[in-house]
């Protein structure tokens, strides 16, 4: 018996200590990805297709570290139309990405030389 209560206090000591140290987790922080632009995350990239239509543009990308995504070919909304008006297929470009509504969508975008 006094070996479970020794274990158990210690248990609870360790507990509380870790708490003290690193804080309480909420759903909010530990999944809440910073936005790239707090976080300096620009990515290089490609431009394969631009849809103005739909408001998408497909890019060839290396890794985006805010979005923990290696690089690939993936299609992204983007946060503004006006942005494809700035691209066309085949430019280099540094972007900025985030996960807005469930959705990839780029935020910023500039060409490259």
């Amino acid at each position: 018996m006094k070996y479970a209560l020794v274990v158990a206090a210690l248990t609870s000591m360790t507990l509380v200590q870790s708490v003290i140290a690193h804080g309480p987790k909420t759903s909010e922080q530990s999944t809440a990805p910073l936005p790239a632009a707090a976080a300096g995350a620009m990515a290089e990239g490609e431009v394969r297709k631009v849809d103005k239509d739909a408001g998408k543009i497909t890019m060839k990308h290396g890794p985006i570290s805010n979005l923990e995504m290696p690089g690939m070919t993936m299609v992204f909304r983007v946060k503004d139309a006006a942005m494809l008006d700035q691209v066309k297929a085949g430019d280099k470009v540094r972007f900025a990405a985030e996960k807005v509504g469930g959705q990839f969508t780029v935020t910023q975008i500039e060409p490259t030389k």
